[in-house]
């Protein structure tokens, strides 16, 4: 009965009155955001030559990985999204709540990782290097920005956001289009060049462009919103991953037609902008930069706005603890201000590779969590096929395994930070919850 209940409270923001065009348009734009702004240079370091097939790849991954959450959200669509389907799986424990911590932690690396990127694409206009201290103040601008927007309570948020990712997403096409149609629509650097690739590089790729996809889960809280939400949820999650895929092979076949794997690699963190330059020179260059501002500026709105509301959720489910710290307003008020500073910690301290690879890990690991969890305790109950979800944990579980191994040999800092995170998420759960009931009995 406690449950039902807080079942229908969590279910109580603005019931039934965003369509499913709204959103999808928030998954694409969460999604499209950083997605291959920022990550196609660094999937091209690990895959070599043959990186647009790499987000190939890992869409087959991710199609196998949404099945479980467009299982979960046709059959629980409600506000709480992965933290009510983790404790739909294994009820109010520590697994819930690090599970639902780990997917809060890798939403706010993200934001960490386009605010990162909108600094590094706006300075291209200036001949600033990327590791200019103005990088850094850029990217926690439009951090305080989407804070005080979201703060304001204003209504036209939602508006501004699907507005955005129409026009990002057109921008984006027509820097595609463009950039194959200059080359000749070559393949040249594909086919002519694998010698740069190898299996573990290829593999290990594969998890950055799986965080390139990880945007979907945001439409998984808009379950207590979304019209029709037992179907339209889960129609949103394939539309948004379909939508991706056909852009993020476009961009980057248009980026391997007009630049070689070292001009790539060199310039990892704004290639689509180095890569505008010998189709359209400086107009190019301009033109991919506005697109990338605005798909960053959007995209980090749209992610403060879906996490703080996740770790209001999170709180209300009493999974989390929660400080006022003296602050006014309510829970998601203060939620926005936590994410925020943590977003700014990391754009502060970590370069755009550490804060991708710390969000692969959490991310993957999370998925894993949600997928067992379906085959354990709810593939009856949601009528998941038992295959599929166990093929998309052994994919998890490979992938997630050849990424540490290569960044155990790159740069072993990612993985001691990754492992004190998810130390420090374990250890700080598991003392809260047990002096959570301790307080209750």
């Amino acid at each position: 009965m406690k449950e039902h209940m807080h079942n229908d409270r969590s279910t109580n923001y603005k019931k039934n009155s965003m369509s499913l065009i709204g959103a999808v348009s928030m998954g694409t734009g969460v999604m499209i955001g950083a997605g291959i702004l920022a990550l196609t240079g660094q999937i091209a370091e690990l895959a070599g030559s043959l990186f647009p097939l790499a987000f190939l790849a890992a869409a087959i991954v991710t199609a196998f990985s949404a099945y479980s959450y467009v299982k979960l959200s046709n059959a629980y669509p409600s506000a709480g999204g992965i933290g009510m389907f983790l404790q739909k799986a294994y009820g109010r424990g520590t697994t819930t709540a690090v599970g639902a911590l780990l997917m809060y932690f890798s939403m706010v690396i993200n934001e960490s990782l386009v605010a990162r990127t909108f600094g590094t694409y706006s300075v291209q206009l200036f001949n600033i290097e990327p590791g200019s201290w103005i990088v850094t103040a850029l990217a926690v601008s439009v951090l305080v920005f989407a804070f005080l927007l979201n703060i304001s309570g204003n209504r036209m948020i939602g508006l501004f956001s699907l507005i955005m990712a129409f026009i990002k997403i057109g921008g984006i096409v027509v820097f595609a289009v463009g950039g194959l149609w200059f080359s000749g629509i070559s393949f040249e650097n594909i086919t002519g060049h694998t010698s740069d690739s190898s299996i573990t590089g290829f593999i290990a790729a594969m998890a950055l462009a799986i965080l390139a996809y990880k945007g979907f889960t945001t439409i998984t809280n808009s379950g207590s919103e979304i019209v029709n939400p037992h179907r339209n949820v889960g129609r949103a999650i394939i539309i948004s991953v379909v939508v991706c895929v056909i852009i993020y092979f476009l961009v980057a076949i248009a980026v391997a037609s007009n630049l070689s794997i070292s001009e790539i690699i060199a310039s990892k963190d704004y290639a689509l902008a180095q890569a505008a330059k010998p189709a359209f020179g400086n107009y190019g260059l301009w033109f991919t930069v506005a697109i990338a501002i605005i798909a960053t500026i959007s995209g980090v709105i749209a992610s403060v706005f879906a996490v703080s509301r996740m770790l209001a959720m999170l709180t209300e489910m009493k999974l989390v603890p929660h400080r006022h710290f003296g602050m006014p307003g309510d829970i998601q008020k203060h939620t926005l201000v936590y994410t925020v500073v943590i977003a700014i910690f990391l754009t502060i301290f970590f370069d755009l590779s550490r804060i991708a690879s710390l969000g692969a890990i959490f991310y993957i690991i999370m998925d894993i969590v949600i997928h067992w969890g379906v085959f354990r305790h709810l593939r009856e109950e949601v009528k998941a096929n038992a295959t599929i979800v166990l093929t998309a944990i052994i994919f998890d579980i490979v992938i997630l395994g050849v990424f540490l191994m290569v960044k155990a040999e790159q740069d072993i800092t990612v993985i001691y930070a990754a492992f004190i995170g998810i130390l420090f998420i374990i250890i700080g759960e598991r003392i809260f919850l047990k002096n959570f009931r301790r307080e209750t009995e």
